[in-house]
């Protein structure tokens, strides 16, 4: 409705006598005035926390020049503590993608005798001090072990500790998911002879996609940047064991921080990638099935 036509058109007469013009219809996608001001607001707030902080990364790895960007990545210490974590983060991302919904299944399609423990146990680690959580690895998986089992120092050593803290967020996203599935679409499947494997793949898994996408960049971009469970587990071994984010503490503490930054901000990129690609992979798999 054009602003003539609105001006044309018949005036509406209330209970009380009054007339009234018929209110504008608002504009699809227009921002209201409260609207607008809580954006404004959010955005900045991001930008503080989020947006500022990566860009003053970003410039400060650029102060040393390319060519000095360029040594850093090149160093051999730094390129082999880049690649075990990237290569650590990602089996690890692997790992939970499967076995985080294996337990989020069994937490919501099952019910067994201690389930509300279990609720609460996978949770510890969101709530455990990464410090602390290294230090209950190495007690139970370092040269004193009750168990017998010693891999401290080890590769190992790396990916139980980034298993141990990344464990949750492909539990956590997916669980909410699948309660809200509907049953009766399943069992509609099954009816028509669908095997319990047809079933997952063609119904279950495209309404989980999403969630185990989300989950999945929510791990990797978690252990890359893991510095707590690793300090006493895996030893910090140039060349064996050591990962970026102690690379990076080494780079500032030796005063070097565009070094630091240079690093940081290719773990920026690597992460960004990720999480690009596995939003691609859920959305395929979401709309092919």
């Amino acid at each position: 409705m054009t602003a003539a036509s609105l001006d044309d058109a018949p005036l509406d007469v209330t209970d009380a006598g009054r007339t009234t013009r018929p209110r504008r219809p608002p504009r699809i996608g227009a921002l209201t005035f409260g609207s607008g001001i809580g954006l404004g607001v959010g955005m900045i707030w991001f930008s503080l926390l989020v947006l500022i902080p990566l860009s003053a990364v970003i410039v400060k790895a650029k102060t040393g020049g390319w060519d000095g960007y360029w040594h850093t990545l090149t160093n051999a210490q730094t390129w082999a503590a880049i690649k075990l974590t990237v290569e650590q983060s990602l089996l690890v991302t692997l790992l939970n993608v499967v076995m985080g919904t294996l337990i989020a299944w069994v937490l919501v399609r099952d019910q067994f005798f201690g389930k509300r423990a279990l609720e609460v146990v996978i949770d510890i680690p969101f709530a455990l001090p990464t410090i602390v959580a290294g230090l209950v690895l190495l007690s139970l998986y370092g040269p004193r072990s009750p168990i017998g089992v010693n891999i401290a120092n080890t590769r190992m050593a790396v990916f139980l500790a980034l298993a141990f803290v990344t464990v949750p967020f492909v539990v956590r996203t997916v669980q909410p998911v699948l309660e809200e599935l509907d049953l009766e679409v399943e069992e509609a499947a099954a009816s028509l002879g669908a095997s319990r494997f047809t079933i997952f793949r063609r119904v279950v898994l495209p309404s989980l996609a999403p969630a185990i996408g989300a989950g999945a960049a929510l791990s990797f971009a978690r252990a890359i940047s893991e510095y707590g469970s690793l300090v006493l587990l895996s030893g910090n071994l140039a060349m064996r064991t050591e990962v970026t984010s102690v690379r990076i503490l080494t780079y500032i503490e030796n005063g070097n921080d565009a070094a630091a930054a240079a690093v940081a901000s290719t773990l920026l990129v690597i992460a960004l990638v990720v999480i690009i690609l596995v939003d691609v992979v859920q959305r395929r798999i979401a709309h092919r099935d």
